[in-house]
């Protein structure tokens, strides 16, 4: 017997996602402290993130937010964030500035 041959197309992959912690006045704006985000690519630069991030939260200010906050990825702060590139499964922070004395 042979075995029937499909002619449906293989299923799209599902998009590659990152989790993305909020702290501070990030996690007050979204009033979320993790949030599981898909990436419109496979290699997506962590500078769009902002905006990515942004979008899903319009209403929250987030964008002036981020804007003054550093990234890390993978529990390690990010220095240059045009270099690195998200491809799944990465853990995202989001540092926002503190103030105290």
């Amino acid at each position: 017997m042979s075995t029937p041959v499909s002619s449906a197309p293989p299923p799209h992959p599902p998009p590659p996602t990152i989790t993305v912690l909020y702290f501070a006045g990030a996690s007050t704006a979204t009033g979320l402290t993790t949030e599981s985000v898909a990436l419109p690519s496979a290699q997506y630069p962590l500078t769009d993130l902002a905006a990515l991030l942004s979008a899903r939260h319009p209403h929250a200010g987030l964008g002036a937010i981020l804007a003054q906050s550093n990234w890390a990825v993978d529990e390690e702060m990010v220095d240059d964030p045009a270099v690195v590139v998200l491809r799944g499964g990465e853990e995202v922070a989001v540092i926002c500035p503190v103030s105290g004395g």
